[in-house]
């Protein structure tokens, strides 16, 4: 155990470094000049530009500003955003409340709705309604977050005028009626998946050996669904649910867009349209660093449920 722990986050490490550089050189390739974004357009002399270029640390090689950025990051300083001219660490602290309250409520309507449903379809196959859910669930696969979002607002819009539910908030009572419609639509497709998974999950484990075994005991169907066969089928739709958190993080981008409210996926974009290189390069990380680390604490612990995992033997 003690060697795949350490393989693992060896992986880790590596991953981060070498996403760091990828993030890092990528950003330079746009067209834009920070300088001109720090100006905001506006003329200035030949030793203002150097002055500023000097003040930003932009007058360094490449290798330098790299050494210099990852090394305030280690230290928590994510450097500072030529369009705002703010700390990033100051913009993320206003702008992660959005994001993680969208995914944290996504997450929370996938897992009471798809687990049920997944378990109810398992259940009663060929069952009218279990028939139903399994196509509602298809449809649910086929619906963008984004697209999601867009027919919501026109629905609201037309039938509830007076309903306020984008752009920015003021007090709990605005921040979770703002984040409610985008959580709602994020969460489709994951109840979509967690629900088929969870099906194929329960019906593996009714359909087994021991759960025969179980019945002939005299056991009731509800105890054998509940008791026996559950906690065995949710163990890898716990470690998808995961990684669809790390997903979810890195999507609401296009959510937060469309229902203008600012979230850390509004910020990368505006960002990226300005040239914002602070802010692109510390937001970009931030949510490769949080999907990397979901992803391997998962592996962790299923590398520890399962030994087959962690001797490389997989679950075949």
């Amino acid at each position: 155990m003690k060697s795949f722990v350490v393989s693992k986050l060896l992986q880790y490490v590596f991953v981060l470094f070498c996403t760091s550089i990828i993030i890092f050189f990528l950003v330079r390739l746009g067209p834009t000049d920070p300088v001109s974004v720090i100006l905001g357009g506006k003329q200035s002399t030949p030793a203002t530009v150097a002055n500023i270029r000097s003040q930003f640390g932009l007058d360094k090689p490449l290798a330098t500003q790299y050494v210099d950025w990852i090394g305030g990051m280690l230290h928590g300083d994510f450097g500072m955003s030529y369009e705002y001219r703010q700390p990033v660490s100051v913009l993320l602290a206003q702008r992660l409340p959005t994001t993680i309250g969208i995914v944290f409520m996504a997450t929370l309507i996938a897992i009471v709705v798809a687990i049920p449903a997944g378990v109810f379809t398992a259940a009663r196959q060929h069952n009218v309604a279990a028939t139903i859910i399994s196509i509602f669930e298809l449809v649910l696969v086929a619906c963008p977050p984004f697209l999601t979002g867009i027919l919501m607002i026109w629905f609201i819009s037309t039938q509830m005028p007076g309903v306020s539910f984008t752009g920015s908030y003021n007090g709990w009572g605005e921040y979770f009626q703002r984040i409610s419609l985008p959580a709602l639509a994020m969460s489709f497709s994951m109840i979509a998946l967690i629900a088929r998974m969870m099906e194929r999950g329960m019906v593996e484990q009714l359909h087994s050996d021991y759960s025969t075994v179980i019945r002939a005991k005299g056991a009731g169907e509800s105890r054998l669904i509940w008791v026996h066969c559950f906690k065995n089928a949710i163990i890898p739709v716990v470690t998808v649910l995961g990684l669809q958190i790390g997903i979810l993080l890195v999507g609401s981008a296009l959510v937060e867009t469309v229902f203008s409210l600012p979230g850390v996926g509004t910020l990368l974009i505006d960002g990226v349209k300005a040239g914002d290189y602070g802010v692109v390069q510390a937001v970009t990380l931030l949510l490769v660093f949080i999907f990397m680390t979901i992803s391997t604490v998962l592996d962790l612990v299923y590398g520890y449920i399962d030994p087959r995992i962690r001797e490389g033997k997989g679950l075949s």
